[in-house]
């Protein structure tokens, strides 16, 4: 094969931005499961929070205050999928060293199902190996939340 075919794959070369809007400072600083609340609340469709279930992620930097928030999926009544590389994949171009898990529950009912607890500790597993900390998960509706750190679940 002569040089010239060698050097005509088509392969895209990929270049990876990070621009901040917003001084560390000037962002809100998470302390307690009840700063992660009112972030999510202040973006969450309030409209939809009893009729359709949304999972988002609340990325951190180092001092833990909030990069942004990210809506990894929107499902149905009883659910959404919540799939772990997306939310790494979002983690990771943003430089996040730790995040909050959260979803709604449309019923109302704050109790974490199965699936919930299995979710949250697949996701721990895989934070642990890219060195992004699983902070919190917390579960909300439009009367409270449930918080997975604050009652040891994390």
């Amino acid at each position: 094969m002569k040089q010239t075919e060698m050097n005509c794959f088509p392969v895209q070369e990929l270049q990876v931005t990070y621009k901040q809007k917003f001084k560390p400072s000037d962002r809100p600083k998470i302390t307690c499961s009840n700063d992660s609340f009112r972030v999510l609340l202040s973006v969450w469709n309030l409209e939809t929070i009893g009729f359709i279930e949304s999972f988002k992620i609340l990325l951190l930097n180092r001092a833990h205050r909030v990069i942004g928030v990210y809506e990894v999926s929107s499902g149905g009544i009883c659910g959404t999928v919540a799939d772990p590389r997306v939310i790494f994949a979002v983690a990771i171009k943003s430089c996040a060293t730790s995040i909050i898990l959260a979803h709604n529950h449309p019923s109302g009912n704050l109790t974490p199902s199965e699936a919930d607890l299995q979710l949250t500790s697949k996701i721990r597993q895989g934070g642990m190996l890219l060195d992004i900390m699983v902070l919190d998960h917390l579960i909300l509706s439009e009367n409270g939340y449930y918080s997975f750190a604050d009652e040891g679940l994390i």
